[in-house]
């Protein structure tokens, strides 16, 4: 799921922000207890009636917070002093979190319903065995758009975005990774490259994209795109889910020359005070039933596949947010690309930026 921010607010931090259906959310350190179980996820990232049926089964009282991109998150748990018992960041931040010693190797042991998962989403190459982490969901990158506002024509590709005609028409996600990308893959180059005339010059080719950018935001996307604020979105799966949801006229595809496909897992940090209430969250969050209401309600896939019986058949069928094997084929999974890298990404989106 892919909420970001504004590069600056990872330099501030982040901020308190209110839990779907008002629930209140509490400073992790300021609480503790074996009683208390404290959550750290992206923002509107769960069904909050199973926070309430999670808490009625199993007695634990859920302390929730949130965060709006993989690095904010990674810099609090780094820090430490949180206490947060499990947190689900994106699979090259727990590359990341994982070479650095910040999460908890798991006990499978104590995890129950590991075997509801589809094989496709386990072992995979930033957690082989899934030693660290328990996969939460799935997605990809793409484009959301208005067909009433675009008045017949119909993108099919990165390329497409750069028509003159779109002029101040397109949202675009406020991510270094994400907007580099693009870039990228317009010119057939891999989403990790680390090349640097490969970057230069993916840089130079988002210049002619510059024009037909209205503005680069995070959480509000969805609100602007479903009020026809503008025609096209650079988006995550689930955002356009939510889209679609309350605008009919609104489409997601996945463009011809590729995308990202990502995958949140769920992970205990080092400095987690109640790992029995993780286990336990762990292994709700992997039946299948509480699974499949998860992903009707948040709009992302599921990896639960036991789940999918529990899910409309329209859902499952749509192969925008449910891709086929030939399309997932032309899908591309971000890397953790280290410091020195992940910095030349941050000071060139920061150089587009300045364009824009």
């Amino acid at each position: 799921m892919k909420k970001l921010v504004n590069l600056s607010l990872l330099i501030i931090g982040l901020s308190a922000a209110a839990f779907a259906g008002g629930r209140l959310i509490e400073q992790a350190q300021g609480t503790g207890g074996s009683d208390v179980f404290h959550l750290y996820n992206w923002g509107d990232y769960i069904d909050s009636d199973l926070i309430d049926q999670f808490e009625e089964e199993t007695g634990y009282r859920v302390v929730y917070e949130t965060f709006d991109s993989n690095e904010a998150m990674y810099t609090k748990v780094q820090q430490g002093g949180t206490g947060y018992d499990l947190a689900i960041p994106s699979e090259y931040m727990i590359e990341r979190m994982i070479e650095e010693n910040l999460v908890v190797e798991l006990d499978h042991s104590r995890i129950d319903g590991l075997d509801h998962i589809d094989s496709d989403f386990l072992n995979l190459n930033f957690d082989p065995g899934n030693r660290y982490s328990i996969p939460y969901f799935w997605g990809t990158l793409g484009i959301a758009y208005n067909e009433d506002m675009l008045e017949g024509f119909e993108p099919e590709s990165w390329e497409d975005l750069y028509r003159p005609e779109l002029a101040n028409s397109i949202l675009m996600i406020d991510g270094a990774r994400e907007v580099l990308g693009i870039g990228l893959q317009t010119l057939g180059y891999s989403l990790n490259s680390t090349d640097n005339s490969e970057l230069q010059e993916a840089t130079e080719q988002l210049r002619g994209l510059s024009p037909n950018i209205k503005a680069l935001v995070a959480d509000e996307i969805k609100m602007y795109m479903i009020q026809e604020e503008a025609a096209i979105a650079v988006t995550y799966s689930g955002e356009a889910a939510d889209m679609m949801w309350e605008n009919e006229s609104i489409v997601y595809i996945l463009p011809e020359e590729g995308s990202n496909l990502w995958f949140d897992n769920m992970v205990i940090p080092h400095t987690a005070q109640n790992e029995e209430a993780a286990y336990a969250f762990i292994n709700f969050m992997l039946d299948p039933e509480v699974a499949a209401q998860n992903a009707d309600y948040v709009g992302y896939s599921t990896p639960n596949e036991t789940a999918m019986d529990y899910l409309p058949e329209e859902t499952i069928e749509d192969e925008q947010f449910y891709p086929s094997e030939t399309m997932m084929d032309n899908l591309e999974v971000y890397e953790n690309l280290g410091l020195y890298h992940t910095g030349i990404y941050n000071d060139l989106f920061l150089e587009f930026k300045m364009i824009k």
